[in-house]
């Protein structure tokens, strides 16, 4: 009997240990796999090889015996190259060509272009005759070049976009325009317009910082001058800046 059950208990015992290391257990990991940016499609891709921009104009550094008023504004539009990078073409190289014009508004004051003083004037007309609307437009062959990101390379017009970079231009036309001659208390004297044109006192090459976010084909742009719009000795050192909306695609 003793032997019975000492036999009894060794097959238990054998059974026991042969169940627990007969079948190991096993683990299952995820593993998580970074997309590989170089192989994405962009056989559809459309990103902003048109772009227009439209918006406010000011004059940083700007003295304080100028006086703008209303809505100083700007029109931009350009035709852009984009070059993605080949290893994350979720950045690239935009590079292109386009026209820039602003249009500076002043209040009861000109600014006289076509002096031949040392340095550009901006008479004071508030007790004198003046114009009710005057402005001075400035107009440019621009060169853009920016670095820019998208969070979705495949599909461009349903993503984040950023870019910065800097844009050259050289000045086509410089002109003021005044519409409606008045007397000091503001009462007309004629109807009439009178277009004065000259690039004497200003810089024919200018370079801009610019930046711009948005999403698809919506965002908003600033851009600020480096150089002055007035050459040295002729005038204030003015900084011209612009803020604004952008529609970009194709």
């Amino acid at each position: 009997m003793k032997k019975f059950v000492l036999a009894a208990l060794a097959f238990t015992l054998v059974n026991m240990a042969t169940a627990q290391t007969g079948t190991p257990s096993t683990t299952t990991t995820k593993t998580s796999t970074k997309k590989d940016w170089s192989k994405v499609n962009l056989g559809n891709r459309a990103n902003d090889h048109f772009m227009m921009q439209f918006g406010y104009d000011g004059w940083a550094a700007a003295p304080d015996s100028i006086h703008t008023k209303g809505f100083s504004r700007h029109f931009n539009m350009y035709f852009m190259y984009d070059m993605p990078f080949k290893t994350d073409p979720r950045f690239s190289i935009g590079a292109g060509l386009g026209v820039g014009s602003s249009n500076i508004f002043f209040n009861k004051q000109e600014v006289a272009i076509t002096a031949l003083t040392q340095q550009l004037p901006f008479p004071d007309k508030s007790q004198s005759d003046h114009f009710k609307k005057f402005k001075l437009s400035t107009n440019y062959i621009e060169v853009p070049l920016e670095l820019r990101y998208v969070s979705n390379p495949e599909n461009t017009n349903k993503s984040f976009k950023a870019a910065a970079g800097i844009k050259v231009g050289f000045l086509v036309n410089a002109h003021t325009k005044g519409k409606n001659l008045q007397n000091s208390d503001g009462q007309t004297i004629n109807n009439y317009i009178e277009k004065e044109s000259s690039k004497r006192y200003f810089n024919t090459t200018k370079i801009a910082a610019t930046a711009r976010l948005g999403y698809g084909f919506l965002g908003i742009h600033f851009d600020y001058q480096i150089t002055s719009a007035v050459k040295d000795g002729m005038g204030p050192a003015i900084n011209p800046y612009s803020i604004g909306l952008v529609v970009s695609g194709l």
